[in-house]
């Protein structure tokens, strides 16, 4: 009984991450598969920032936000799928005690600072359809530069509020993470110290930091919906919709994956689905935005071909 509580009390140094781990026989399928959705991501956003940095007709706000947007998916898919290849490639699931909170430090923040850059999008978009006479006075570059670094500083501070909290919990005995990379709610679990603070800390700054610009994204749409609808042509209605339609697109994937993920009740019955859902807003959003902002997207397409010719 005494090794046994001695060997409970060991200091974590390093954590498993058991990933899909009960899919051994589908290692390599699942390698290649993430192995392409990663280049695709990586090359697909990369091309969209190197677009609008190239293109004088994509010098607008929209698509200095999309810009944005871009370079925050390559990075923030970045520090999810190269941990996974090499897990899957390997087979070695550990993961250090630092690299661990890095990971969930880097995620956190960049997944924050997603939430304020669709915010400012939903918000550009408003003022371009409700008040297009004072769209270019209000949209100007000074608070375009505003927007953006605003984003990516609350994306920043929430996760390092949260992280001075998780910091203080000490760790040992169990150290196996049942998902693909360290998610703060698993994480806490393992600890051997209380984590009620903590968990409401999380619970407060996920709020704050999240509510606010998921309400203005809301309410933005809101508006931009009763204004097109007030718009008497049907050709007028679809010109002022297909603005942005692509935002939308994006926006629902985001938030209603991200939603359910949430809302599911916790047990070992349903944390299959939330792998998969986990995947949805880590994976799969950061692939389709540049395929559904160049597919849908009059201007990138323009200027995708302009770049072709060259």
């Amino acid at each position: 009984m005494t090794d046994r509580n001695q060997r409970n009390q060991t200091p974590v140094t390093e954590f498993i991450l058991l990933g899909f781990g009960d899919l051994p026989d589908l290692q390599i399928l699942l390698f290649l598969m993430f192995l392409v959705i990663y280049m695709a991501t990586v090359a697909g956003n990369m091309l969209i920032t190197a677009l609008v940095v190239a293109d004088q007709h994509l010098h607008t706000p929209m698509y200095f936000f999309l810009g944005n947007l871009s370079c925050l998916e390559t990075c923030y898919t970045s520090t999810l799928l190269p941990r996974m290849l090499v897990s899957l490639l390997t087979g070695d699931k550990t993961i250090s005690f630092s690299g661990c909170l890095s990971q969930l430090y880097f995620f956190s923040a960049l997944a924050g600072t997603e939430c304020y850059l669709l915010a400012a999008m939903s918000y550009d978009r408003y003022l371009a359809i409700c008040k297009p006479l004072h769209y270019s006075t209000l949209m100007n570059n000074r608070f375009c530069l505003q927007l953006a670094a605003g984003s990516w500083l609350n994306g920043c501070l929430a996760i390092t509020i949260f992280g001075l909290f998780l910091s203080q919990l000490t760790f040992c005995g169990l150290n196996e993470i049942d998902h693909f990379y360290c998610y703060p709610i698993p994480l806490m679990e393992l600890s051997c110290s209380d984590t009620h603070l903590s968990l409401l800390v999380d619970f407060i700054i996920a709020g704050l930091f999240t509510l606010p610009p998921f309400l203005l994204t809301l309410m933005s749409y809101v508006f931009i919906l009763a204004s097109i609808m007030r718009i008497p042509s049907t050709t007028g209605r679809q010109k002022a919709f297909s603005t942005c339609s692509s935002h939308l697109t994006v926006v629902t994937i985001f938030y209603g994956t991200l939603m359910i993920f949430y809302m599911l009740p916790k047990g070992d019955t349903l944390r299959d689905l939330k792998k998969v859902l986990s995947l949805c807003f880590t994976v799969l959003t950061p692939l389709v935005n540049p395929l559904i902002y160049s597919l849908r997207n009059r201007e990138v397409k323009e200027a995708l071909s302009k770049a072709v010719s060259k």
